[in-house]
């Protein structure tokens, strides 16, 4: 069978691995010239930049994609456990240096809340079984009502209802400590007061089976990726962008690209952002379920500024992952999620790869990115002129907070923000995690991974089920395997 695979993300390329694996002849087709997609990576002036995602969880599902392949990880990519997973970091300086120690995990909420040692074991248990639930679904399809019937039970009695947020307050009476353990769902796009608690076992994953990095950065993932899939006989075509998705009796049967060449294919795999693929990539006749209307009364993930920066000194006093969390926690996120407007303060994931692999900046330097949560272009800010301003006021608190002298030590800077997640990486609103992972957004009522509207057309990636985040996405990849394969 020939399938075509739009983009080439994380979803895309599992997809396309197990498929090439399967005995079909697989072409990927990538609007940029390399692949990844939002795990682009950029590269200047001698440094390294991992573009989108660099949290690597549930390293298993990774070595599951090679050994499908015949391959092994190891002979394409190294993959190292971190300590500490993130050090947190409130405004008043308190610091929670974040791992899977149990001992240090105990003995940091002691440091900020010393009766709450006990919240903690109460909350690690309770979790595990949210955390039992929640992943025998990841790579479970829910594209029939049976299957979200069958799994509504266990749902009510974890009560699915709650925000992690709520759940977590459930446990812990210190705000520092319910902010420490409800952050999660910000790195799925995800709001702590409105995405369900399911999403608390985002803890318990790390917890189980650690955080990792690629040596040589994501990029270095995604490199590997690519090159098991061509090993084993895929293709791919880069800087080729799709125009139109062409259907025939309902039917998925190619792509037509922006030159006007067609691809035939009996199935086709999109990757790109679920919202952008319906609005236009599929002509409004051939949608009965995903109009114009649907797609749009659809809630979406926040967006993301990220300035990518290289300077010439180290600063060992920053970890590879660091949490700054600011003095506003539900207030910020009300101006990110519901009000989206720019607020003047923020919380910021710093992120410092030099800390474990020197090579991806010159000798003596360290290669960061430093990303604030920001509204998606639902709202009224003005990146043309907003953008700057807002750069400057980032770099500025770190250099008073964290990184003495930041301003004149960086050598090396680029930026996204949503007006790059829109017209660069098709995404709706110029969202960076696609549909928002709500309780009436999840599972069944997420966008289904076999499309609804048109036959042989499939969905992985973070806009369809299990949702956004490397585990989810690269599930994903795994359903949509499935469902093909069984359909032969």
């Amino acid at each position: 069978m020939k399938i075509v695979v739009i983009g080439s993300g994380f979803g895309g390329l599992a997809a396309a691995i197990r498929l090439q694996a399967q005995g079909h002849q697989v072409t990927i087709v990538e609007k940029r010239d390399k692949l990844g997609g939002r795990a682009y990576v950029y590269e200047q002036d001698g440094f390294k930049f991992d573009g989108g995602p660099t949290i690597i969880t549930a390293p298993w599902l990774i070595d599951e994609l090679f050994a499908i392949a015949g391959k092994q990880t190891a002979d394409y990519v190294n993959l190292v456990k971190i300590d500490p997973f993130y050090n947190i970091r409130w405004a008043d300086g308190t610091v929670f240096n974040y791992n899977d120690d149990k001992e240090n995990l105990l003995a940091q909420i002691a440091k900020i809340a010393p009766d709450e040692t006990g919240s903690y074991k109460r909350f690690s248990k309770d979790l595990s079984e949210i955390y039992r639930v929640g992943f025998e679904l990841i790579d479970q399809p829910f594209d029939t009502i049976a299957s979200m019937i069958k799994v509504v039970p266990q749902m009510v009695k974890l009560r699915s209802d709650r925000s992690v947020y709520k759940f977590v307050s459930r446990y812990f009476r210190n705000e520092k400590l319910r902010e420490a353990f409800s952050f999660h769902p910000l790195l799925i796009g995800g709001n702590p007061f409105t995405a369900t608690s399911i999403y608390a076992m985002i803890h318990q994953l790390e917890q189980n089976f650690g955080v990792w990095f690629a040596m040589g950065g994501t990029g270095a993932l995604v490199k590997g990726l690519g090159e098991v899939f061509t090993d084993i006989g895929g293709k791919v075509l880069l800087e080729t962008e799709i125009a139109e998705i062409t259907i025939k009796n309902g039917k998925a049967n190619g792509v037509k690209l922006k030159s006007g060449e067609l691809l035939e294919a009996e199935a086709v795999v999109s990757n790109a952002d679920v919202a952008f693929t319906y609005l236009n990539l599929i002509a409004p006749e051939h949608r009965r379920k995903y109009t114009d209307k649907k797609v749009k009364s659809m809630t979406y993930s926040m967006s993301l500024f990220v300035i990518y920066f290289g300077t010439n000194r180290k600063y060992e006093n920053m970890a590879h992952h660091e949490i700054i969390l600011g003095e506003r926690y539900k207030g910020l996120l009300d101006e990110i999620f519901v009000h989206k407007t720019l607020a003047k303060d923020f919380s910021l994931y710093l992120h410092r790869p030099t800390a474990t692999d020197a090579s991806l900046a010159p000798e003596g330097c360290d290669s960061w990115y430093v990303l604030s949560p920001v509204p998606h272009l639902g709202g009224k800010i003005d990146w043309e002129t907003a953008a700057q301003p807002y750069r400057d006021s980032i770099i500025k608190y770190l250099e008073e907070n964290y990184m003495p002298e930041l301003s004149k030590h960086i050598v090396s800077e680029t930026r996204i923000d949503p007006l790059h997640f829109e017209d660069t990486l098709n995404s709706y609103l110029g969202n960076a995690f696609g549909i928002e992972p709500t309780l009436m957004q999840s599972a069944y009522l997420r966008p289904h991974n076999r499309s609804e509207d048109i036959s042989n057309l499939y969905f992985v990636g973070a806009g369809t089920h299990p949702g956004a985040g490397m585990p989810g996405v690269i599930s994903s990849g795994k359903i949509v395997g499935n469902m093909i394969g069984k359909s032969l």
